[in-house]
C-alpha cells in the first residue's frame, strides 16, 4: 500500500530550540576508521540513517565486531589489512555515495573480493571518479561503465601516488586516503578545496602523519601509510546539511525564530551561511567551540521578509553541494534575479539536482533558466502558492523530499509528497522535528 504526506496548512509563529541529528559524514568516516583501528573506539550521536546503517552492517560482514550499549556505539578495531570474510563477499551501500566510494579505499588492502552494490539511484551514479586513482595503487576493479556493481580485489603491494584531483569531490580525496591508509610510503593529492572531514580525523583523532599545504585554489595533502592507530571516541556534533532545512523553513516562515545547538561549522560546510548572509537573512553564529579540529557552533534563525537575490561567488559551490537545493527554494522567495554558474556537479549527486530543482520550481511557479552548469531564478517575495503540487517521481532524493515539505509549510498550496522512506537515509527524524515546531502534516494511504 503507497503512501503520501498531505500537507496543507502553513507552519505556525515559533519560537524554539532544536538538536539536528548527527552529521552524517562525520558518522560514516568514523565507522571505516574505527573498524580500522587497534582497539576499541566509541561514538555517542552517531547519525542513525540508512547510509550509516548501510556502513556499520557493512563493516560487520567484513569481521569487525559493532555494539550499541546505553545509546553509543562501539568498535572493536582489526586494524589495518585486518579484515576477515568469506570470498565474494556481497556489500550493500543502499543509497549513500559517500559510503560506497569511500568504501572503495577502504578496501584497497583487502585482497579477497568484494562486490560493492547499491540501489536503483546508486546504481546509476558515475564511479568512474574513484576507480581511476584506485586502480594506479594497484587494486583490481571491475565494474560495467563505471556504474555499480563494482567489484574490488584490494592487494598486499599496494604502490603510493601522485594524483590530482580537479572537481572539488571530498568523496574521491577521501577515497584516495584511506587507500593510502594501507600503503608503504609517501601517497600525495592535489586538489580541489572541498569538505576536510577526513583529513581532520587522520590529523586530530588517528595521529596519522599528515602533512597539508592551502594555496588559492587548491590543496596538497600528503599521507605516510601503513601506520597503526590505536581506536578513538567521538562525539558526533549536528549536521548543518540537516540543519539547513530548518534554516530555510524559519526564514521563510512568519514571525518566527528558532536555535540550533552544536551544529558541525566546518569552513568547507557554511556556504550556506555565506549566502544566506549576503541575502541579508538574519543569521547569528555563536558560541563557537573547537572539537578535535571541527569547529561546532550553535545557529540562530529569524523569519526574513526581505531577502534579496544573489550573484553567487563560484568559490562556494562545493561549500554549498548539499545545501542547493533548499536555497534555491529560499531564491525563489528573495526580490530580484539570483544568478549560479558552474554548478554542474549537482548532476551527480542522488539524483540530477539541477534539473529536478528546475522542475520543482517551475511547478510552484518560480521562473527560471537552466543550462549545463548553471541556474537563473527569478525571485518573487510574494510568491504564494495557490494550487495542489504532487511532488513524485523525484526518484526518491531525500532532499527533493524535505524541500518539498519546507515548500508546504511555508508558500501556502495542496502538497501531496511522495517517497517519505527517502529521508531514512539521512534524517530519519525530519518529520517528528516539523510536527515539534507545530507543523500539521497528515500521512494519507493509497488503496
Amino acid at each position: 500500500m503507497k503512501s503520501y504526506l498531505s500537507i496543507n496548512s502553513l507552519i505556525p509563529s515559533f519560537n524554539k530550540v532544536l538538536n539536528v541529528p548527527g552529521d552524517k559524514s562525520l558518522s560514516i568516516r568514523w565507522v571505516l576508521l574505527a573498524s580500522q583501528a587497534i582497539g576499541k573506539s566509541k561514538a555517542y550521536n552517531l547519525l542513525e540513517s540508512d547510509d550509516v546503517i548501510s556502513a556499520i552492517v557493512s563493516m560487520k560482514k567484513l569481521g569487525v565486531e559493532i555494539l550499541k550499549r546505553n545509546g553509543c556505539y562501539e568498535i572493536n578495531g582489526v586494524g589495518l589489512s585486518g579484515f576477515r570474510h568469506k570470498n565474494n563477499l556481497n556489500l550493500n551501500a543502499g543509497n549513500s555515495g559517500t559510503f560506497a566510494r569511500l568504501l572503495c579505499g577502504t578496501l584497497a588492502g583487502n585482497v579477497k573480493n568484494v562486490k560493492v552494490t547499491g540501489d536503483a539511484s546508486l546504481s546509476k551514479r558515475d564511479f568512474s571518479r574513484v576507480v581511476k586513482p584506485l586502480e594506479l595503487f594497484g587494486i583490481n576493479i571491475k565494474t560495467k561503465k563505471n556504474k555499480l556493481p563494482i567489484t574490488i580485489t584490494g592487494s598486499k603491494y599496494l604502490r603510493p601516488i601522485f594524483y590530482k584531483e580537479d572537481k572539488g569531490s571530498a568523496q574521491v580525496k577521501s577515497a584516495i586516503l584511506l587507500a593510502s591508509l594501507n600503503t608503504p610510503g609517501e601517497t600525495v593529492v592535489k586538489s580541489k578545496m572541498s569538505r576536510n572531514h577526513t583529513e581532520l580525523m587522520f590529523k586530530n583523532c588517528l595521529k596519522i602523519p599528515l602533512k597539508l599545504k592551502k594555496y588559492k585554489n587548491y590543496e596538497t595533502i600528503k599521507v605516510e601509510g601503513k601506520t597503526n592507530y590505536k581506536g578513538f571516541n567521538y562525539k558526533i556534533p549536528g549536521d548543518i546539511s540537516s540543519a539547513a532545512f530548518f534554516i530555510a523553513l524559519t526564514l521563510l516562515a512568519n514571525k518566527s525564530s528558532l536555535k540550533m545547538k552544536n551544529v558541525n561549522y566546518n569552513k568547507s560546510r557554511t556556504g550556506i551561511i555565506e549566502i544566506l548572509k549576503k541575502m541579508r537573512a538574519k543569521i547569528r553564529i555563536t558560541n563557537i567551540k573547537n572539537y578535535k579540529g571541527e569547529k561546532v557552533a550553535d545557529i540562530s534563525v529569524v523569519s526574513s521578509n526581505n531577502l534579496i537575490g544573489i550573484n553567487c561567488p563560484k568559490s562556494l559551490n562545493t561549500k554549498s553541494i548539499d545545501e542547493f537545493l533548499i536555497i534555491f527554494l529560499i531564491c525563489a522567495r528573495a526580490k530580484g534575479i539570483s544568478k549560479f554558474i558552474g554548478i554542474n556537479e549537482l548532476r551527480q549527486k542522488e539524483s540530477d539536482r539541477l534539473k529536478i530543482a528546475a522542475r520543482f520550481l517551475k511547478s510552484i511557479g518560480v521562473q527560471v533558466d537552466e543550462k549545463f552548469d548553471s541556474l537563473k531564478i527569478y525571485g518573487n517575495p510574494k510568491l504564494k502558492i495557490k494550487k495542489q503540487v504532487v511532488i513524485k517521481n523525484f526518484l526518491k532524493d531525500h532532499r527533493v523530499f524535505m524541500m518539498s515539505c519546507v515548500a508546504a509549510l511555508t508558500l501556502g498550496g495542496d502538497f501531496k509528497i511522495y517517497d517519505k522512506k527517502s529521508i531514512n537515509s539521512s534524517f530519519p527524524n525530519f518529520l517528528d522535528l516539523l510536527k515539534k515546531l507545530g507543523a500539521k502534516i497528515d500521512n494519507m494511504q493509497l488503496n
